[in-house]
């Protein structure tokens, strides 16, 4: 939602209440794809390999952790699962030669498998040791450092995929009779001085009871690098020729 902007100013300066065809409302850009980065076991961080306002790829590691802890209880949980299948085994060649009952040759199939459980949950706490990117995009905000001790669902980078932008704004409830789904608008980056195409991806649910407006989410069209989220600008409701 943008700041500092009320219905009753959109209504004043651009007019909505009299064409919807002239609206020009204040816009905000998002990336389409967000997100925080936090830890997912205590621990002290051990590096962090990008800074802020860097790129980076998809499937990168973007944190690791000191896990010299959950590194040798997978070590151990591994020389646990080798002795239960060599008792395993050995049951199991006994029961074939008649030396052992059936109990005790299921008992040590139980204990196999009991040891891999173990050795997988091990693995899995493991590989929570190091974050990696989900997507390709760039480091906004960092908030951890290195060799700081943090704790489950501490947050450590903001990264945002700047490849694709969406543009957010508010329109009052009148003007949903034009606005559309798939409606096409233009739209003045303040930043840039220039134009872009858009069209509407997503219009609320619900109208807000007291302001009478909604709000609308359109998709900036094209390959254009220079644009950077949470750049502002307007939008033109006019229809673009297809």
């Amino acid at each position: 939602m943008i700041r500092g902007i009320t219905l009753a100013a959109c209504l004043c300066c651009c007019g909505l209440a009299t064409a919807a065809q002239d609206l020009t409302i204040p816009v905000q850009l998002v990336a389409v794809q967000f997100t925080t980065l936090s830890a997912e076991l205590p621990g002290k961080i051990d590096r962090i390999t990008v800074k802020e306002g860097e790129r980076f790829k998809g499937g990168r590691v973007l944190v690791g952790f000191d896990c010299t802890i959950q590194q040798a209880q997978v070590q151990e949980a591994s020389a646990v699962l080798a002795a239960a299948e060599k008792s395993k085994a050995v049951h199991k060649r006994l029961l074939e030669l008649h030396a052992t009952g059936t109990l005790e040759a299921e008992k040590s199939v139980w204990d196999a498998e009991v040891a891999q459980a173990k050795l997988n949950s091990a693995r899995a706490a493991a590989s929570k040791c190091i974050i990696v990117a989900p997507f390709s995009g760039r480091v906004a905000e960092q908030k951890a450092r290195a060799f700081q001790y943090v704790q489950v669902g501490q947050p450590i980078l903001d990264i945002l995929d700047d490849s694709a932008f969406n543009a957010e704004f508010i329109v009052p409830s009148s003007a949903l009779s034009t606005l559309k789904a798939g409606s096409q608008l233009q739209i003045v980056v303040h930043e840039t001085g220039k134009l872009y195409p858009a069209k509407v991806a997503r219009i609320g649910a619900k109208i807000d009871a007291v302001s009478h407006s909604m709000k609308v989410v359109a998709e900036i069209r094209g390959d254009y690098p220079e644009l950077v989220a949470g750049m502002t600008g307007r939008l033109q409701f006019t229809p673009i020729p297809p």
